[in-house]
């Protein structure tokens, strides 16, 4: 396993397929970006993960779930310290990773909704500057991606979310996208808790077990 952040040639390396996002799994120059673990699985020889996703009617439950404690998350976070780093080795402030939690969701309905090719850098489209300077702001911001996140939800009249859409790691059932980016703002949850406690800061209302019970979650806070 190569660490793009902290193997001095493994940037090089990655650039060197071709390929400026992570993760990614390489055999020689032929890889499969890691987005999709069955996909993984089969690239590397094995008949799947073992892993069965949780129908819809669940991950739309734990999503909204873990987008409210986001939004109280971000409401604790001192402005004077919005734009630290979430960690000393990574150039990303604890504004950006707050935003992009609730931005993931965003990203989602653009691309179930309106078509909009789910592409590398979708989820990670930034707030303009000078806006979201806060951590309340933020929530707001929250509040409007879960607005429109339970709206699509409840107009859905195909809940099996088993048509596929298209992304930067190919054609995937809307499922597959819906799974990851429900695990994908929980894991940034569990990072924002790790940042107040940083700030001996008690989280409000921690994310139990439970709510997290199904999720193929990192077992390490940051990768």
């Amino acid at each position: 396993m190569i660490d793009v952040l902290n193997d001095p040639g493994g940037r090089e390396k990655l650039l060197a397929l071709g390929v400026r996002n992570v993760p990614v799994v390489a055999k020689g120059a032929n890889y499969v970006f890691g987005q999709n673990l069955e996909d993984v699985a089969e690239f590397v020889g094995l008949a799947g993960t073992g892993h069965k996703p949780l129908p819809p009617d669940q991950l739309i439950r734990k999503w909204i779930n873990v987008l409210r404690a986001l939004q109280r998350y971000a409401r604790q976070i001192p402005a004077q310290r919005i734009h630290e780093r979430v960690i000393e080795n990574r150039d990303r402030s604890i504004r950006l990773l707050t935003h992009h939690a609730f931005r993931i969701g965003e990203a989602y309905l653009e691309s179930v909704i309106d078509g909009v090719e789910y592409a590398v850098q979708h989820a990670n489209v930034p707030p303009k500057d000078g806006t979201f300077l806060t951590g309340a702001e933020i929530a707001d911001y929250g509040e409007e991606v879960i607005g429109r996140l339970q709206k699509w939800w409840d107009g859905l009249e195909d809940k099996s979310l088993s048509r596929k859409m298209k992304t930067y790691y190919g054609m995937q059932p809307m499922h597959v996208v819906f799974e990851r980016s429900t695990w994908h703002s929980a894991q940034h949850a569990r990072q924002l808790i790790h940042v107040l406690e940083r700030f001996g800061i008690e989280p409000d209302g921690r994310l139990t077990p439970e709510d997290l019970a199904g999720l193929p979650l990192p077992k390490r806070l940051f990768e």
